[in-house]
């Protein structure tokens, strides 16, 4: 099978995997306190402390037990019904094609035993942490083999980084129109936790297109216990947000996309800044993003490098009017070969609604007055080659982008760095 394909053999097997894990060690503490009145069998024993209810025929034990068996497939396929049926929040979102002519039963079995082998120890965040890592690592070596079809579902966990290290989402509403497999939520998460702060005081929204990668999203969410409302559909032609002001918004919308049904929406109130061509969304995803902005919203998106320059179909009006009404904050120009899914070089935008000075959502000191102004950060020359096509940032590169952007907008714990190429300020 190629990768499109096993991946979600082997993500869904995953996700089984921890759940029925997690639901196992909570089985096992209400055992021992059976004689308190606990009940191991009470649905909603497990839904009070947020963890998913497993039917018995549904649990990892039971698939181990018959995995060499012929019919393996139709029993996993069962399972992922069942835990369908009695965990609402996870409708139409699992695999369930394990019965596939094409999926070689035997070595299904074999993976299932592998996948047996991975053991979680220690408490319940810590096992989510692990399974959560291993997840993770599987999205980005499928990634990795799909190549340019990797594009609609993972952003390299680095980018992933610089963009939630620039905009520090501690507190509000963390908006993705184009949400892949939830990889700028995921990181929201890690970066709040590793700041003292708390997943839950922000709420996140995301919506994509693609059926399958919905699912991917709704499993990555899933594994790791956060909670938020992930939609599927076309964000231009069936907004599911339409009322939505984020505090926050992070994005890695396709590059160039042709074909997005602008034809049928040039009258759309989004477009505030000037009407998209048909054959590239890009401006239409920056004007998408703008809209949904809060009064003190900040915005961090992945765009082609092109945007920065291009004039075809009025795409240089629409940059125009966006700068001279102020939004732009920062730009970052991007080493090249840093995505599985293009060799194209891309930049970050990160826009502001609000440049006075005013603070964003979670944060209390007040910055400094950028109004008139955009800093401009030439990063082509980091990061490292992890192989011979692929660069990643390195955690010191991501520090001194972010620690440059956060000194420029006066924030009083950001640490002046060396090594900014050009400052420029565009009034």
């Amino acid at each position: 099978m190629d990768a499109a394909r096993y991946k979600d053999v082997v993500l869904g097997l995953i996700f089984l995997k921890y759940i029925s894990d997690a639901f196992e060690a909570h089985h096992a503490k209400l055992e021992a306190e059976r004689a308190e009145g606990a009940d191991p069998e009470d649905p909603d024993e497990y839904r009070a402390e947020n963890i998913f209810w497993v039917p018995p025929e549904a649990r990892w034990s039971e698939l181990q037990k018959n995995a060499r068996q012929p019919a393996i497939g139709e029993l996993v396929d069962r399972a992922m019904d069942a835990i369908e049926r009695a965990n609402p929040s996870l409708k139409a979102v699992l695999p369930k094609d394990y019965t596939a002519g094409a999926l070689d039963k035997q070595r299904l079995g074999e993976l299932i035993d592998l996948i047996t082998n991975i053991h979680l120890g220690g408490a319940e965040n810590d096992a989510r942490d692990i399974l959560g890592r291993v997840y993770e690592y599987f999205l980005g070596q499928f990634a990795t083999a799909e190549g340019k079809k990797s594009g609609e579902f993972y952003t390299p966990r680095c980018i992933v980084k610089l963009l939630v290290e620039m905009l520090r989402p501690y507190k509000g509403r963390v908006y993705d129109p184009c949400c892949g497999s939830s990889g700028m939520f995921v990181q929201s998460e890690e970066f709040i936790r590793a700041h003292g702060g708390r997943i839950d005081d922000i709420s996140i929204y995301g919506q994509e297109l693609n059926y399958t990668t919905w699912r991917l999203a709704k499993m990555n969410l899933a594994i790791r216990g956060i909670d938020g409302r992930i939609e599927q559909g076309d964000s231009f032609a069936n907004d599911r947000f339409p009322d939505l002001r984020a505090d926050y918004i992070l994005a890695n919308p396709p590059f160039k996309m042709k074909r997005w049904g602008g034809e049928h929406l040039q009258e759309d109130k989004r477009w505030k800044y000037g009407v998209p061509p048909t054959g590239n969304a890009n401006f239409a995803w920056v004007q998408h993003m703008i809209h949904h902005l809060a009064p003190t919203g900040l915005a961090g998106f992945v765009l082609a490098n092109g945007s920065m320059s291009s004039n075809q179909s009025g795409e240089g009006d629409i940059r125009k009017n966006i700068i001279e009404a102020d939004l732009v904050d920062c730009m970052v120009a991007l080493p090249e070969r840093l995505f599985y899914s293009t060799m194209i070089p891309a930049c970050l935008w990160f826009l502001a609604r609000d440049k006075t000075g005013r603070p964003p959502a979670g944060q209390k000191k007040p910055l400094r007055d950028r109004r008139g102004q955009v800093l401009f950060i030439d990063a082509r020359k980091m990061g490292r080659m992890v192989n011979r096509t692929h660069r990643e940032l390195t955690d010191e590169d991501i520090r001194k982008i972010a620690s440059t952007y956060h000194a420029w907008r006066g924030e009083k714990d950001a640490v002046k760095q060396e090594g900014l190429r050009r400052r420029t300020y565009v009034q």
